[in-house]
């Protein structure tokens, strides 16, 4: 097949076409940036050709009809993410028109194999035991969180119609090779270069190199509707930093937070934000994902498609390496690892 991605510049899309070349299909990507596909895949040995690049944007029809062209599949990964108040709207303009021109113009195309990444926060409410895909789609108090929701509705209208379209519902994705240091990778460099936090809830995470052999599978399914979780076991914090302390040889500096006083920290984050805009994850949102999130269950997904997530030590392991070699951390910090 022929694969139309947004996003393939990025964490989880680079990982998803390196795993679509490597099952033998063909990739078309849609960049804002042409120059970022050779940084992203040249170290791999990976050449994209120059037809099978388009330069444009999700919210523009005419670049994403010309990627789309000739393609027999799409994974639409790309998302824009900015906590800034100025750029709300901008943000969920450009969230909800994507998924609108990309997952449904490859449904009005009749596209057989279509894939949309969205997220297991779109299911999180605080106070649920558990969550699981028969919850309602959760809003969100931040513009992204909203777009993900609105965007999520609009793409289970189209599943509701019968199209082929399949979902990952993602929790924070781990990994080597992120070529922007983002989300859960960010927040593990932090816990070393700064400090880690221990609070209540737990840390819930999948191997983006799962997340992308979970989109191939995707792709691949039989014709029909399908929607899958995409996260390992959900670690109480002290377990968490448990299982690191295990990996380096050591105890990983760590302060302890009641979640009340980091949920309380997001609200005044959020309040600042009226007088001094930044873009930095200190929001309600973040602060309730991080102390009151229950762990989403992926038994279906390991079920229905005999799909099994590696476990958390092994990706943990491999994201500290990965950030010692790409010069994010001092070898140093990760203790034995960096022997290993």
């Amino acid at each position: 097949m022929r694969i139309m991605v947004t996003g393939g510049t990025g964490f989880v899309g680079s990982h998803s076409v390196r795993a679509f070349l490597a099952a033998g299909h063909s990739v078309r990507l849609l960049v804002r940036d042409a120059a970022k596909v050779r940084r992203v895949f040249d170290p791999f040995d990976l050449a994209i050709p120059e037809r099978d690049v388009i330069v444009g944007d999700i919210t523009d029809a005419a670049s994403v009809e010309a990627a789309m062209t000739g393609c027999d599949g799409v994974l639409h990964c790309a998302a824009l993410i900015d906590l800034r108040r100025s750029q709300a709207q901008r943000v969920h303009h450009t969230n909800t028109l994507g998924a609108e021109l990309i997952v449904g113009g490859a449904a009005r195309r009749g596209l057989p194999s279509i894939v949309y990444v969205s997220s297991a926060s779109v299911l999180f409410r605080p106070g649920l035991p558990e969550l699981h895909l028969g919850l309602p789609i959760a809003d969100g108090t931040t513009a992204y969180a909203r777009s993900k929701a609105d965007s999520e509705h609009h793409v289970r209208s189209l599943q509701d119609d019968g199209h082929p379209i399949r979902i990952s519902y993602p929790s924070g994705i781990l990994g080597p090779d992120d070529p922007d240091l983002t989300g859960s990778n960010y927040a593990l460099y932090t816990f070393f270069h700064d400090m880690g936090i221990v609070t209540s809830g737990t840390f819930q995470s999948v191997d983006v190199r799962d997340l992308a052999a979970l989109h191939l599978r995707q792709l691949e399914l039989p014709d029909g509707p399908h929607r899958h979780i995409a996260a390992g076991p959900a670690l109480p914090w002290p377990e968490f930093y448990r299982v690191l302390d295990e990996l380096i040889g050591h105890r990983l500096r760590r302060l302890t937070f009641p979640g009340a006083l980091l949920r309380a920290s997001g609200i005044v984050g959020d309040w600042v934000k009226h007088v001094w805009d930044f873009d930095y994850p200190m929001t309600r949102d973040a602060m309730e994902f991080a102390t009151h999130w229950p762990g989403v269950d992926a038994a279906a997904t390991r079920t229905e498609l005999g799909f099994e997530f590696r476990p958390p030590a092994e990706t943990f392991a491999a994201t500290l390496r990965w950030l010692v070699h790409a010069g994010h951390l001092e070898p140093r910090l990760i203790g034995k690892l960096a022997d290993s």
